[in-house]
C-alpha cells in the first residue's frame, strides 16, 4: 500500500453554454486528473478544479505544485499514512483543490486495495442524495425554463440560484418568477459569490421575503466583517459561508463571529479527510451542512455523493450534484445518472468508478 507514484494530468471539456456567476464566468471544464499509483498495482483517481477567480489556483499551478512538491513529498507513504500526507502538504501555503485532490486519490487507492467504498469508510449513512441545480445569471424566462428541464428530465425539485448582480432587482425578479412558477413544489435558496455589499444584500433579502427561500449563501464579503455580522443578524433564514471557510479553523472565526450560522462542505476544497474535520466541527457546533460543488466533473461528483452519504447531516438537504450536466463529455466509464431527483453513489471499491483510458487521451492537454 505504499504510493509509488502522483500523477497530475491537465484536460479540458467544453460546456454547454458558459456559466456566469457573480465571481467570474468559465467555458470549459480545464480540470486536473490527479492519480495515485501504488507498488500494489492499485491508482487512485481524484479531480481538480481550479477556480482562480475564488482561490487563485489554475490548471497549470496545480499540475505545477504536484509534480515538483506534492508528489516527490509523498512518494514512499503507505496509504494508510493520511495525517503524515496531510502534514507534508500543508508546508505549502494555499493550493486547496490540489491538496484536495491528491488526499481523495489516497483516500480511492485505500478503498480499492481493501475492496471497500469510500462511503463506508468514512460513515456509510446512506446510499443516496437527493440533488440541486445551479442555476446561473440569464433572464428569468431562461432560467425558469431551465429550472423546468431539469425538473422534467431528471426530478430535481431543488435550485440554488446565483445571485449578486446589480441592481439587486435583476436577481430577486429571476428569484420571484422561479417561486411564481413553480409554487411550493420546489426548494429555492440563493448565493451570491460575494457579489453583493451588506446593505445590497439585506435590500435584496427584505424584497425576496416572502418567497420561503432555504438558505443565503455568501452574498457579501467575509472581510467585511462588521457588515456581514450586521447581515446575519437580521437574517431569518441559516446564512451559509462557503469559499470564505476552506478550512476548519476558518469555519469556527466565521461562526464564532457571527458571520455565519450554516456551511458549505465541498470535497473539491477539503478532500476527505479534511472535510470529515469540518463535519465533525460543524455537527458539534450546530450547524446546517450542504454538500457543495467547485463545478466538478463527474470524478469530482462521484467523491462528493461519496462523502455526503457517509453522514446524516450531509445528507440531510439536497446537495449540489448536478454541474457536470452542463459538461458536453466526460472521463468516466459509465456515467453518472440523476434519476428521481437523486443521485446514488457507486457500489464499488474506493469512490467507484473508473476513467476512460480513450477520453481522457482525446481531452488530456500536456501531449
Amino acid at each position: 500500500m505504499k504510493i509509488t507514484a502522483v500523477e497530475a494530468i491537465p484536460f479540458a471539456i467544453p460546456y454547454v453554454k458558459p456559466l456566469r456567476f457573480a465571481s467570474g464566468e468559465v467555458h470549459a471544464a480545464e480540470h486536473v486528473l490527479v492519480r495515485v499509483h501504488t507498488d500494489d498495482g492499485v491508482i487512485g483517481v481524484a479531480e481538480a478544479p481550479p477556480r482562480p477567480f475564488t482561490y487563485g489556483e489554475t490548471q497549470a499551478g496545480i499540475v505545477a505544485v504536484i509534480d515538483q512538491i506534492f508528489a516527490p513529498a509523498l512518494v514512499g507513504l503507505a496509504l494508510t499514512e493520511r495525517e503524515v500526507a496531510g502534514t507534508r502538504l500543508a508546508r505549502t501555503v494555499g493550493n486547496p483543490t490540489a491538496k484536495a485532490a491528491v488526499d481523495m486519490a489516497m483516500w480511492d487507492a485505500f478503498g480499492r486495495t481493501v475492496g471497500l467504498p469510500v462511503s463506508e469508510l468514512l460513515g456509510g449513512y446512506t446510499d443516496r442524495m437527493r440533488v440541486s441545480h445551479m442555476l446561473g445569471f440569464d433572464d428569468p424566462a431562461k432560467m425558469v425554463a431551465e429550472a423546468e428541464r431539469m425538473r422534467d428530465a431528471f426530478g430535481i425539485s431543488t435550485f440554488k440560484v446565483k445571485v449578486g448582480r446589480r441592481p439587486v432587482s435583476l436577481d430577486t425578479a429571476v428569484v420571484r418568477a422561479l417561486r411564481e412558477r413553480f409554487g411550493s413544489d420546489v426548494e429555492l435558496y440563493v448565493d451570491g459569490n460575494r457579489g453583493w455589499s451588506a446593505s445590497e444584500s439585506m435590500r435584496a433579502m427584505r424584497e425576496m421575503a416572502d418567497l420561503d427561500l432555504l438558505f443565503a449563501e455568501e452574498l457579501c464579503p467575509a472581510d467585511d466583517v462588521l457588515g456581514r455580522r450586521w447581515l446575519v443578524e437580521k437574517l431569518d433564514i441559516p446564512f451559509i459561508a462557503d469559499e470564505s471557510v476552506p478550512t476548519p479553523a476558518d469555519v469556527t472565526r466565521e461562526v464564532l463571529g457571527g458571520s455565519a450560522t450554516a456551511i458549505n462542505i465541498k470535497t473539491a476544497r477539503t478532500g476527505f479527510t479534511g472535510s470529515a474535520r469540518v463535519h465533525h466541527l460543524a455537527e458539534g457546533l450546530g450547524l446546517e451542512m450542504v454538500m457543495g460543488n467547485q463545478i466538478d466533473g463527474q470524478l469530482g461528483t462521484a467523491c462528493a455523493i461519496a462523502f455526503g452519504t457517509a453522514y446524516e447531516s450531509t445528507s440531510r438537504y439536497a446537495g449540489e450534484l448536478s454541474n457536470f450536466l452542463d459538461m458536453s463529455d466526460d472521463l468516466l466509464t459509465t456515467p453518472l445518472q440523476i434519476t428521481d431527483g437523486q443521485l446514488h453513489r457507486r457500489p464499488g471499491a474506493g469512490i467507484g468508478v473508473d476513467i476512460d483510458p480513450d477520453k481522457l487521451a482525446h481531452y488530456r492537454t500536456d501531449l
